[in-house]
């Protein structure tokens, strides 16, 4: 009898261990619906001046009815938060790409939920893009 217990508690103790997973793995693994948000977070402007970007962006956030939260000029990021029965948070991540052009990210939370839809990206770099345009021009 204690032998079949013995084998018993063996066979459940190997079984168990072969369901184990290496959780590292699943931490660094990118799967394609994270490269295709990235893509819908990310545009690049053709233009060198990383300070005049970083403004265009704070501005950008503040007429689209975000209150900045915190800007960092060296790490290029800027955190706004926007408040209507609802708290969206939005930072963004000015860096260079290249010689030619500077990178803009977006990352958006609903409360505490990342945001997939990709309108409320959409809507951000459609300003952004405008506002890109008439800093460019130096139009007030």
């Amino acid at each position: 009898m204690k032998k079949i217990v013995c084998v018993l508690l063996l066979l459940t103790a190997v079984s168990l261990s072969a369901c184990q997973t290496n959780s590292m793995n699943q931490v660094m693994e990118v799967s394609e619906s994270q490269v295709q948000m990235r893509q819908i977070q990310t545009r690049a402007f053709d233009t060198t001046d990383y300070k005049k970007t970083l403004r265009t962006v704070i501005a950008t956030l503040q007429d689209l009815g975000f209150v900045i939260d915190k800007a960092d000029d060296d790490l290029g990021t800027i955190s706004g938060t926007k408040l209507n029965g609802y708290s969206l948070r939005m930072t963004v991540v000015v860096r260079p790409k290249g010689k030619k052009q500077t990178s803009v990210r977006a990352n958006a939370t609903y409360n505490v939920t990342p945001v997939s839809d990709p309108q409320p990206y959409q809507q951000f770099f459609t300003a952004l893009e405008k506002a890109m345009f008439l800093t460019a021009h130096e139009v007030d």
